[in-house]
């Protein structure tokens, strides 16, 4: 269903191949060997990047002659639409992103920097999603869902080939969940690749669909609670393609809370020197809190973005790491 070589040819110009770094501090808190694969040095800071610039090309390359008229619109709940803002921006496309009124000001400052539309009126990302829709329908802008889109799942599954070419012996992939483009992806390279290596989604007690909805047996609408990592929170889309992705190809989801979010993001700060938004410190919580066994294994997890406000990155520093 995704092409992960063709949106690496793509992509490969304007995105960064990102480090994999071995970390001592995470290793020695799960009792393995574990690489942090660093997207949070992507362009713009996160791993959106790629599946953006990757959706923006592939829907030029499929347009048989360039409409003067043609419009993107997306939701996002800050990176997305970042990326997408500048990827449009990169080829002289129009976009309009609606955010939830309370994104991260690090993430909607920098989208109208691109010249992006920007409506963030919505309380809440599911509410965003709503209108980014019903503003594709009633205008004709082409909707650019920020993980319900083969294009930006095969711009993410591109972080999977990297990982094998860097470490081909890693035997344990640690992908944090939002609307589980980027898990769904990584997994169908590397069950791809070699169905033996396990995937580890990891998702939010407060704000976890995909955990209870194989917990049901079908999809299912949740209740997301307030959490630090705003890049996680909310509802898929009804329908997703994310979802058969996720049941077929992640082995196993874990969750972790608020405090383990915020220790990981103060302890990647302090050991690594490594800033994270909540979001992007998700995979790290999982190993250092022990939310998942992995000792003995060899193990990448995916830091996937550090926008975060300054004011909330210093709170975080001075309030203390043990909550």
């Amino acid at each position: 269903m995704i092409d992960v070589y063709e949106a690496r040819r793509r992509i490969a110009p304007h995105v960064r191949r990102t480090p994999l770094v071995e970390s001592a501090w995470v290793s020695d808190a799960a009792n393995a060997r574990v690489w942090l694969k660093l997207e949070s040095v992507q362009r713009t800071h996160a791993f959106k990047a790629r599946g953006a610039f990757n959706a923006v090309i592939a829907r030029l390359e499929r347009r048989s002659q360039r409409d003067p008229a043609y419009k993107l619109v997306t939701a996002s709940a800050g990176n997305h639409g970042r990326a997408l803002a500048e990827a449009a921006a990169t080829f002289g496309v129009p976009v309009v992103v609606f955010t939830p009124c309370d994104a991260p000001r690090a993430k909607l400052d920098a989208i109208r920097r691109h010249g992006a539309e920007l409506r963030d009126e919505a309380p809440d990302y599911d509410e965003a999603e709503r209108r980014a829709i019903a503003f594709a329908h009633e205008s004709g802008a082409e909707f650019v869902s920020p993980y319900n889109d083969a294009d930006v799942i095969a711009g993410a599954a591109t972080i999977a080939l990297e990982l094998f070419e860097d470490q081909p012996l890693l035997d344990v992939f640690v992908v944090p969940i939002g609307g589980g483009g980027l898990a769904g992806g990584i997994g169908s390279v590397v069950k791809a690749m070699d169905p033996s290596r396990a995937v580890i989604g990891i998702e939010l007690e407060a704000s976890h669909a995909f955990h209870a909805s194989r917990a049901a047996g079908r999809l299912v609408e949740i209740v997301a609670g307030s959490t630090v990592a705003d890049g996680l929170g909310g509802n898929p889309q009804a329908g997703t393609i994310t979802w058969p992705l996720v049941q077929r190809f992640v082995d196993d989801i874990a969750l972790v809370g608020e405090a383990d979010l915020h220790r990981a993001m103060t302890g990647l700060v302090e050991h690594e020197h490594l800033i994270t938004e909540g979001a992007g410190a998700a995979a790290t919580a999982a190993l250092v809190r022990r939310r998942i066994d992995v000792r003995g294994r060899r193990v990448a997890a995916i830091v996937s973005g550090a926008n975060i406000d300054r004011a909330r990155l210093s709170a975080l520093l001075t309030s203390g790491t043990e909550r």
